[in-house]
């Protein structure tokens, strides 16, 4: 069976990039991570412990192109651009409940979109964004006790 970086790099490749060492090691710590989303900056700082002369843009090129392949998701909170390793061909469109304490991602099955659009008759809907947040069971667990 393929592994998640085995796919992840096909998919580079078919995407017409070259598998440096550098996009490689930024898979592989995406993948380690694969549950939670990763500041951006935090991100940088890890890749430049491992190559200490590459450049800040490369980092955040190779994200966007990541991005733009379907490899990583992107969102912004609290003013900070974070990512998260996405390598699931089944569910490219999918929501997210994210616990505020572990910072924990769980795929929602079900988009509300639907709802949305019986409210506003008439529109056309471009493009749209949803997350839930909270305390994922283990850490409510955590709480009560």
């Amino acid at each position: 069976m393929e592994t998640t970086i085995e796919r992840a790099t096909k998919i580079v490749k078919q995407g017409g990039f070259k598998l440096t060492k550098q996009r490689k090691s930024l898979l592989e710590l995406l993948a380690e991570n694969y549950q939670r989303y990763i500041d951006l900056t935090d991100l940088d700082g890890k890749m430049r412990e491992l190559y200490p002369k590459m450049s800040y843009t490369t980092v955040y090129r190779n994200i966007r192109e990541f991005s733009n392949l379907g490899l990583v998701e992107e969102q912004q909170h609290d003013g900070k651009t974070e990512v998260k390793f996405q390598c699931d061909d089944l569910h490219q469109h999918h929501h997210h409940f994210i616990c505020n304490r572990c910072g924990k991602v769980q795929e929602l099955e079900m988009c509300p979109l639907n709802f949305f659009e019986e409210q506003i008759p008439g529109s056309t809907i471009t493009g749209h964004q949803f997350e839930l947040y909270g305390l994922c069971a283990e850490c409510t667990m955590k709480a009560t006790n």
